[in-house]
């Protein structure tokens, strides 16, 4: 599928589609708890799918719909009868890879292509430290993974580049037969982790931490049935908020809570500080585009923004440089490198970094560039086209299923010159 874009003037009031962050951390824990919980407006998207599939391979039982209904396992999940698939869903397969620890039975975990070349050694190190005995197939330390428990407890030394082995320990632990201490050596992403603590604490799971370095959790702990409706997805906002800044345009993004735990609602910052006029009402956002200005991005704990900021640099008077934000390398792609890759066949000037990378104002001319399958590069490349002279053409636009179905439409809503046709 291929998504052709074209020089664009944008006005007008979007609903942002539901975290995929907090839909799955809502299906994991619904997961376990003894109950019914109830999801007011999830995200439907391929990545909520795959947890609930992962969820029903435990055992939770799940009904879709406007809300999502699901029945745990009150604290006893069933070892899987067959493989379970993550699909593209990193974020499932750290999650349920911990779960997987707990039984006393054998499982087998795995995704596609993308995920299978995502690192996940780290979290398998973490549970064999605390009794588990998980271990990569093919001795790569990438999924596939097979893990089988029990989960005792003890000490366990953890890297924090990415904020999935924390969230999965931290999501597991407590169910562990005894007390665990946790150790994160340099953690990243930690609006991430922040998160998964909210989703402890509304859940009266006990533990004390000491910043983002350090967690004790006593084992024996159980989840318990919620009714939670499901906020708007920054990650996913911020493609419309940096669309509207890089354009002369007037945008409103309703569905937002600027006092959620999300990481990437900084980026109404990042984009402030750059020039853009944004302005928080109750309502919802408003952007307005502004005279952009380059400046320096610490994006360490938003990783996801990347791609859509490395348009906007495009757009900015002078450099923008993206730094500290080398977990972006082990997304679904290499988004550094690929950004990289596909904003110079438009005509950017950029310069890749080892944690980031380097944009400069250009002038983009427009062409055809690959999103790689990375629905968050597809979308990004998308906003090229809202400023080229020539328009974009998208390729593998079918991942926007991954994250945002809708992405094509909400656009159009917004007036955007946007069209679909089969590469």
């Amino acid at each position: 599928m291929r998504l052709v874009i074209k020089r664009s003037h944008l006005s007008g009031r979007v609903e942002i589609p539901a975290s995929k962050s907090h839909t799955i951390r809502a299906v994991f824990v619904g997961c376990l708890a003894d109950g019914t919980s109830e999801l007011i407006k999830p995200l439907d998207s391929l990545d909520t799918r795959a947890a609930i599939r992962c969820a029903e391979a435990f055992g939770a039982e799940v009904t879709t719909g406007e809300n999502w209904k699901i029945r745990g396992v009150g604290g006893h999940p069933r070892v899987p009868e067959n493989v379970v698939d993550a699909a593209n869903s990193g974020t499932s397969i750290m999650f349920f890879t911990g779960l997987a620890s707990t039984l006393d039975g054998y499982t087998v975990l795995t995704g596609d292509a993308q995920v299978r070349r995502r690192p996940i050694q780290p979290l398998l190190d973490g549970l064999n430290n605390l009794g588990a005995d998980a271990f990569s197939t093919r001795d790569t330390g990438t999924p596939p993974v097979v893990v089988r428990g029990k989960l005792k407890g003890g000490q366990t030394v953890v890297e924090g580049r990415t904020s999935h082995y924390t969230s999965a320990l931290l999501f597991n632990c407590p169910r562990a037969e005894g007390d665990s201490e946790l150790r994160i050596e340099n953690p990243k992403e930690k609006p991430y982790i922040e998160m998964t603590l909210g989703w402890l604490d509304k859940q009266g799971v006990k533990y004390e931490r000491d910043g983002f370095s350090s967690y004790s959790i006593p084992g024996g702990q159980q989840y318990v049935p919620f009714r939670e409706r499901i906020p708007g997805d920054f990650s996913t906002a911020t493609f419309f908020l940096c669309g509207a800044s890089i354009t002369d345009s007037d945008v409103m993004l309703l569905g937002l809570d600027m006092k959620d735990t999300q990481g990437d609602k900084k980026v109404v910052s990042f984009l402030q500080e750059m020039g853009a006029d944004i302005t928080v009402k109750e309502e919802g956002l408003v952007i307005r585009g502004g005279d952009l200005k380059g400046i320096e991005l610490d994006l360490g704990d938003t990783p996801d923004a990347l791609p859509a900021l490395a348009v906007t640099g495009c757009f900015a008077r002078g450099e923008t440089k993206l730094k500290n934000v080398l977990s972006a390398r082990w997304k679904e792609t290499d988004r550094i490198k690929v950004m990289c890759q596909e904003l110079s066949k438009l005509g950017a000037r950029v310069e890749e970094l080892s944690d980031g990378m380097i944009v400069r104002e250009s002038h983009l001319r427009g062409g055809v560039v690959n999103g790689h399958g990375d629905h968050r590069v597809v979308m990004a490349l998308s906003l090229a086209g809202l400023g080229s002279a020539e328009g974009v053409q998208v390729e593998t636009a079918e991942a926007l299923r991954v994250t945002v179905p809708n992405f094509v439409d909400l656009m159009k809503e917004l007036g955007t010159s946007i069209t679909v046709t089969e590469s």
